[in-house]
């Protein structure tokens, strides 16, 4: 039986997100002066107020202040009619320092007896659907409005573009779990207030359709067939959206953590990523599930698989791990004894971790908007300065769960 699903996105310039890159931004700074760090740091901002929250063990000193304006200022916040603008919203630091109890749960005199800094559990999910493994609706929300930002900076075509932005696609799937036909887009872009409210909704309408979908469909060769006349768009569904970004709406870190994921597809433990070290599972962990289920799906194991760890905190082995292949598994194994072989292969303790995907380094930034998973492994280098004037030049590699590193032994440990 057909049925429809959906994801959503949000743009850089969302509130949520605005939030998260700073949380993001503050880590690879404590990182970077200070790779051993640990951090908690949460973010709230409104019509122009920033707020920092949280705890902080670390010998790195930083104006965390500067740091949030630097964020604002890239994201695009930087003219005063938003009534948020990085030069002038003002900032309030409430950072303290990390809890002893906490601490003396996750350092051990043995660094592989590292425990992990929570309980919870995390889960990985990964999809054939696309090239990068991950659900063909999360993928294309993103891609709308990561193309709708490039539109917005190259400042030609569309010209009327604010940071904030928000989308939508559903999509109809066969019986057989392939997507057939998009059902409906949706697209919510915060804009200038240029002309009377049905010119503009007209004029935005139309380019919507005319220039940033014809972009988006060009990423897809695969899927071009699901681009047709039949789509429903609902562009800026209210008629207008002048005021937006975090003087529309608040914005908190840790609020889109399906966005930050696979858009419902799979499941979430519910834990948010941004503004934590490594030492906080639920962001290390979800990263290693993520390449578990990427490596087992592109080595052949299955089309779709979903892998589940969970943890104790202070307790460096996890408490579980299952794996559930959706009934796509291509070998003669059930979910129990694949997921024994998972086990074996993939040491899930949080030091192993933290060493397997480099995750000391500051490469969190990069992650804070359009989605934590399916995102590009590439080497960059990043430049850091601290309050007294010191220079760091860093050479990262992101993305290091997306790596497909594994595939030879799981192919070898499963004879495919």
């Amino acid at each position: 039986m057909s049925y429809l699903f959906t994801s959503e996105s949000v743009s850089e310039g969302h509130p949520d997100k605005v939030a998260d890159q700073i949380s993001d931004a503050l880590i690879d700074n404590f990182l970077a002066f200070d790779p051993q760090s640990k951090v908690a740091c949460e973010t709230l901002v409104t019509t122009g107020q920033v707020v920092l929250a949280g705890e902080v063990k670390s010998r790195a000193y930083l104006d965390v202040q500067e740091i949030a304006r630097q964020v604002i200022r890239k994201i695009g916040y930087t003219k005063s009619e938003y009534m948020f603008e990085a030069d002038s919203c003002g900032i309030l630091s409430a950072i303290h320092e990390q809890s002893s109890d906490i601490n003396q749960g996750v350092v051990r005199k043995k660094k592989e007896e590292q425990g992990a800094g929570d309980q919870g559990m995390m889960f990985g999910y990964a999809t054939n659907e696309t090239n990068d493994y991950m659900p063909l609706a999360l993928d294309l929300a993103h891609k709308l409005l990561i193309e709708l930002a490039v539109l917005r900076r190259e400042n030609k075509q569309m010209k009327y573009l604010r940071p904030d932005a928000k989308s939508q696609v559903t999509l109809e799937y066969d019986d057989n779990n392939i997507p057939v036909r998009i059902d409906a887009i949706v697209v919510s872009t915060q804009h200038d207030d240029f002309a009377s409210d049905a010119v503009m909704a007209k004029k935005i309408y139309a380019d919507m359709v005319n220039i940033l979908i014809p972009r988006v469909k060009a990423k897809y060769p695969k899927y071009k067939h699901l681009f047709n006349n039949k789509i429903k768009y609902h562009i800026n569904p209210t008629g207008k959206f002048v005021i937006g970004g975090p003087h529309g709406d608040t914005g908190v870190t840790g609020r889109k953590i399906i966005v930050d994921t696979y858009g419902g597809k799979g499941a979430h433990g519910g834990g948010a990523f941004s503004g934590k070290d490594p030492s906080k599972v639920d962001r290390s962990a979800a990263y290693a599930t993520r390449h578990i289920a990427k490596n087992l799906v592109a080595a052949g194991i299955c089309s779709e698989v979903l892998v589940q760890v969970s943890y104790a905190i202070g307790v460096a082995k996890p408490t579980s791990i299952c794996v559930n292949t959706y009934g796509t598994a291509k070998v003669k194994m059930n979910d129990s004894q694949i997921g024994k072989i998972v086990e074996r292969i993939f040491d899930m303790r949080p030091y192993f971790i933290e060493q397997r995907f480099k995750l000391r380094n500051p490469i969190y930034s990069e992650t804070a908007a359009y989605g934590h998973m399916g995102r590009k492994n590439q080497w960059v280098t990043k430049t850091f300065r601290s309050p007294d004037g010191k220079i760091k030049n860093v050479r990262v590699e992101l993305f290091t769960w997306e790596k497909l590193d594994y595939v030879s032994k799981l192919k070898k440990a499963f004879a495919k």
